[in-house]
């Protein structure tokens, strides 16, 4: 009864208690906090000359964040449903604005690599932020919030190598760590006034929200479907985006701020966040997964055909599949997480935690199969990476 009682109070917040303002605010945390991940990815070149890193230790820094993400997910995300969680965003922040400053001075490869599993962890803010958005929300305007703040979180994704890109270019890779340590403190200072409280919605401790992740993981095929799926299609997302610097330096030529310039196609993706919550209003949320897992597989099928083209055309191909995949994982992203946040109202960052677990772990996977297929197979081995894992997404979602 305490777990009704408790949820009956989040919901009880008002409705002027999430203003158009807070949600931006919101979108904004969500979007510098998950950011943090992937500001290395455009920068590998640049960091593994300047810290004379062979390239199997630089391949570690993104690998090392993402699972650095899992598993803050899997173990502080949880304490969302028991503690305030204005206070855990604030402590993350606080820790993730030093974790990437941090970043930008340390003096070689193996701290590089302790702050990147550090600054993951913290990043995770991020997680707390979505379903606080959820909470706040009445029901008449939940969709709408949580697709705000996920469009906020997915352009922090994608836009991320663009910036990051750029800046490591024309001031350094170290400039544009410091650059995203100021960026969070700007947006903690903005979510410090601005982000109210939220009672939890459960008195167990701390070993009693782990313990209930397994449970709820037994109990809920759909939340087992949902982390699978979104875990596989991660995979194939992470091993082209985690790959995709060096390949464009190998074989085209191009440097930090060109291969940064490529998020901007993936950035269309953002899109399919309020566009998917709309479909899933009207169509379901299962049907949306499918398509965006079709939509996935055949983005990264159509660059097996890249050897067979000039060059010029080749580029293009790769910015059209990048739009077409980005655009099928987010509308699935989207649509999980409206399966998973309609299974128990009163466990949301629980179910949150674990259907994240599962996406970051492929976000992990894929950095680590992507690196190890282009060395191996070069470009076509990524591609095929990724096809088989979208592939394999496609068909838990078909297997009912």
């Amino acid at each position: 009864m305490s777990h009704i009682r408790l949820a009956h109070e989040v919901a009880a917040v008002p409705e002027s208690a999430l203003s158009s303002r807070l949600i931006l605010l919101m979108a904004a945390g969500a979007g510098f906090s998950v950011a943090a991940l992937y500001y290395n990815q455009p920068m590998l070149g640049l960091l593994g000359a300047d810290l004379r890193a062979e390239p199997g230790s630089v391949g570690l820094v993104p690998t090392l964040a993402q699972l650095g993400y899992a598993l803050g997910i899997l173990l502080l995300s949880p304490l969302g449903d028991r503690f305030d969680r204005r206070r855990i965003i604030l402590v993350k922040a606080a820790v993730l604005i030093l974790t990437l400053a941090a970043s930008g001075l340390v003096p070689g490869i193996h701290w590089l690599l302790a702050a990147s599993l550090a600054t993951g962890i913290a990043a995770t803010m991020a997680q707390d932020i979505v379903p606080g958005a959820a909470a706040l929300a009445p029901a008449s305007q939940r969709g709408k919030a949580v697709g705000t703040v996920m469009t906020g979180l997915l352009l922090g994704i994608l836009l991320s190598r663009v910036v990051s890109g750029i800046v490591a270019d024309q001031l350094g890779w170290r400039a544009m760590y410091l650059l995203a340590a100021s960026g969070v403190l700007v947006v903690t200072i903005g979510l410090w006034r601005g982000l109210p409280s939220f009672a939890p919605t459960t008195h167990l401790s701390y070993g009693g929200l782990l313990s209930s992740l397994a449970a709820l993981w037994r109990r809920h095929g759909a939340l087992r479907r949902a982390a699978l799926a979104q875990g596989l299609l991660s995979l194939g997302f992470s091993a082209f985006w985690s790959t995709l610097a060096v390949m464009l330096h190998q074989h085209y030529g191009m440097g930090a701020a060109e291969a940064g310039l490529f998020g901007l196609a993936g950035a269309a993706g953002a899109l399919a966040a309020p566009l998917a919550g709309r479909l899933a209003d009207r169509r379901g949320p299962e049907t949306v997964t499918r398509l965006g897992a079709a939509l996935t597989v055949s983005s990264f099928a159509a660059m097996a055909v890249l050897p067979l083209l000039p060059p010029t055309a080749q580029v293009a191909l790769i910015v059209a599949a990048a739009i077409g995949f980005d655009f099928g994982i987010q509308a699935s992203l989207v649509a999980h997480q409206t399966i998973v946040y309609g299974i128990d109202p009163g466990a949301r960052s629980r179910l949150n935690a674990l259907l994240f677990t599962g996406m970051f772990i492929g976000m992990a996977a894929g950095a680590a199969l992507g690196s190890a297929a282009l060395v191996r197979w070069d470009w076509a081995g990524v591609v095929v990476v990724a096809t088989i894992a979208a592939a394999a997404a496609l068909v838990v979602r078909l297997a009912r």
